[in-house]
């Protein structure tokens, strides 16, 4: 008999049956469920609601169900349809019908939310400590490359020189944004929702504060329709899991270019690459490839949320069992994209030599000479030209800026004069721009050491 079965003359049809149950993907929260149950019952009993001894029967079954669902010997039934209530299935049967008063005072509607914030809330802590431990990564290979100087890109053409650990920051300022929005994300997600009941609260006189503390809740929710009908957490994890999962698609990109013959600015370890079944020679990206790929993934979760909720009326719609298996997904791919990220990179290779010649390149200093020209008095509309014309010379002589003798470089400008090398010199341009937030040794350096700070703020929730 279904424990809501009362009005109801027919069982179920199977199809019915297999199609409303969605206990093979809520089962995980199993231990939310029975935290969010026993705050429920010690508030009961504390209310006059049910006797003491009662609770601690209940609270007794619960914590054997938990024991027994971890070690295994107990099973959930599609006939109970959602972990909620084959958790209660599972009490009324250790305890009688004792187990039946645990209901009291509570829906599904707002039990579910209360579950989904607490799954959500151990989830968050252990994806802020996956990034925070990807930035630490990246802090210590930025550490050990100051001086690696390579190419900078505008429109995937070579643009001006930098230091690898300038570019590798770069990302370290993105995944700080990240730990940001988790964080923003967070502060609405700890509002606690249980006593909204169906929609319409309930005629018990319940505590909601007592429950809040129990759970460590910042708060109680407001409005018992917005605490059942609420997923705007749901939907924000799943934004920042977006927006994480661009910054992870974007540097994987350009690993995965940088490992190529063409770049060959990297080499990939061979424990976080594979071979081809067809090509002996072949040594692939595929951890790289996978993250840039799952995504698209965690997009199609964020829109999922997005077209589920958009056209719902108040307060809680079936259609919002759909929201977990969408946050699940983000939650998994997430995690495991980290995991693995955080090693592959950690364990690559860079090609210092061929990053620096290849800084050389392309003209990287024109910019440097046309400041070397604004420094001499020239207006940097007129240096602009002058480099232009300098450029176009060296390109039909097939050499670089650096490579024309004083004479030549004269015939563009007068007033350059044979402290022209220093300043063509990729090293000194580099070195050059040491301004906060600039590719400077000395100026990564400083942005290094804040940011070791940062961290250690970060691991120790001082922000």
């Amino acid at each position: 008999m279904k424990l809501w079965g009362g009005r109801f003359t027919k069982q179920t049809d199977q199809l019915t049956e297999d199609f409303n149950a969605s206990i093979a993907v809520d089962s995980r929260m199993f231990r939310h469920d029975i935290q969010g149950s026993i705050a429920h019952a010690s508030m009961l009993a504390r209310q006059g609601i049910i006797a003491p001894a009662e609770r601690d029967m209940i609270i007794s079954g619960l914590e054997e169900i938990k024991v027994e669902i971890e070690a295994g010997t107990l099973e959930f039934t599609v006939a109970a349809e959602d972990v909620h209530m084959n958790i209660e299935t599972l009490l009324t049967a250790k305890i009688g019908d004792l187990g039946k008063k645990l209901h009291t005072a509570r829906s599904r509607n707002d039990q579910v939310a209360l579950d989904v914030r607490l799954y959500l809330r151990d989830e968050i802590f252990e994806v802020r400590e996956l990034i925070l431990a990807l930035e630490a990564a990246l802090l210590k290979m930025a550490g050990e490359h100051l001086e690696t100087i390579m190419p900078g890109y505008t429109h995937m053409q070579k643009a001006q020189p930098i230091t690898l650990a300038h570019h590798l920051m770069a990302y370290f300022e993105m995944f700080r944004r990240d730990v940001g929005r988790l964080d923003d994300c967070q502060k609405r997600l700890l509002s606690m929702p249980l006593g909204s009941g169906a929609l319409a609260a309930t005629g018990f006189p319940l505590d909601r504060e007592f429950v809040r503390e129990q759970l460590d809740f910042k708060e109680i929710t407001r409005n018992s329709l917005d605490g059942v009908s609420d997923r705007d957490f749901a939907i924000e994890f799943c934004s920042f899991a977006s927006l994480m999962m661009m910054h992870l698609s974007r540097f994987s990109e350009e690993l995965i270019m940088w490992s190529t013959e063409e770049f060959s600015f990297l080499d990939f370890d061979d424990a976080f690459s594979t071979g081809s079944s067809i090509m002996p020679q072949k040594k692939n990206p595929d951890i790289a490839e996978l993250v840039r790929g799952k995504t698209g993934r965690v997009y199609g979760d964020l829109i999922t949320l997005l077209t589920l909720m958009k056209s719902l009326p108040l307060a809680y719609n079936k259609d919002m069992q759909e929201d977990k298996e969408a946050l699940f997904d983000a939650v998994d791919t997430v995690k495991k994209c980290l995991l693995v990220f955080t090693p592959m990179l950690a364990s690559s290779k860079f090609n210092k030599n061929q990053m620096s010649q290849s800084a050389k390149g392309s003209f990287t200093n024109a910019t440097d000479l046309a400041d070397y020209l604004v420094v001499k008095g020239l207006p940097f509309r007129d240096a602009h030209e002058v480099v232009g014309k300098a450029v176009l010379y060296c390109i039909g002589k097939k050499c670089a800026l650096e490579e024309l003798d004083l004479k030549e470089l004269q015939q563009f400008s007068d007033l350059i004069q044979s402290d022209i090398y220093k300043c063509l010199d990729i090293g000194e341009c580099v070195a050059r721009r040491n301004i906060p937030g600039g590719p400077a040794p000395a100026a990564v350096k400083k942005a290094l050491e804040e940011a070791s700070q940062w961290i250690a703020r970060m691991k120790n929730g001082d922000e």
